[in-house]
């Protein structure tokens, strides 16, 4: 049973009063999903370890570069699929105009680093980790599924021109294996 205290209620009071005395750190997030036509937000990715950081507007600045996320790695459709998928069509989309192929993820570099080395990646799709889930926040292209652990990418490519969207083939059901895959690309010439 619960007893309301005069004492309690003075307790909460001053606690209220002290807390909006401290600055309070935010982070600003996208309020709606990425679209065609928008830049990417700065957010560092890592590669291989926590110690090589790669920021997004960076890595795509100047260039063009074909990113595709998925909610996880070592997962069927990800492992079976889609990564494969990308590995094999590298030369072509590279052949056709595409600086970098870019995987990421919401997981810590080093199982980014091992599932490219488990599918041979090196030289043809660069495995990012987005450990907190920054960069897919960002986009507001997140999505919960606690089977994998909680907060994870929705499944989408994207095709980025100098760090601008230029296109964006986002799952219906987020998870899904229709329009996200390399070769449903459109890549402009």
């Amino acid at each position: 049973m619960f007893h309301t205290t005069a004492s309690i209620i003075r307790g909460v009071s001053a606690f209220a009063k002290q807390t909006t005395k401290r600055a309070v750190h935010t982070t600003f997030y996208a309020m709606a999903p990425v679209k065609v036509g928008d830049k990417l937000p700065a957010v560092d990715l890592f590669e291989d370890s926590p110690a090589n950081k790669v920021n997004v507007c960076e890595l795509t600045n100047g260039k063009k570069v074909v990113l595709f996320a998925v909610p996880g790695a070592f997962t069927p459709g990800c492992s079976k699929t889609h990564l494969p998928g990308y590995v094999q069509n590298a030369d072509k989309l590279k052949s056709e105009g595409v600086s970098e192929i870019v995987c990421v993820s919401v997981n810590d570099p080093y199982v980014m680093a091992a599932w490219g080395a488990q599918h041979n990646t090196k030289g043809k799709v660069r495995m990012l980790a987005d450990p907190s889930g920054n960069f897919i926040k960002a986009l507001d292209l997140g999505t919960n599924l606690p089977p994998l652990g909680g907060f994870r990418s929705k499944r989408f490519s994207m095709v980025i021109n100098d760090s601008t969207v230029e296109e964006l083939n986002v799952e219906p059901d987020g998870t899904g294996l229709s329009c996200s895959l390399a070769d449903k690309l459109k890549l402009k010439k």
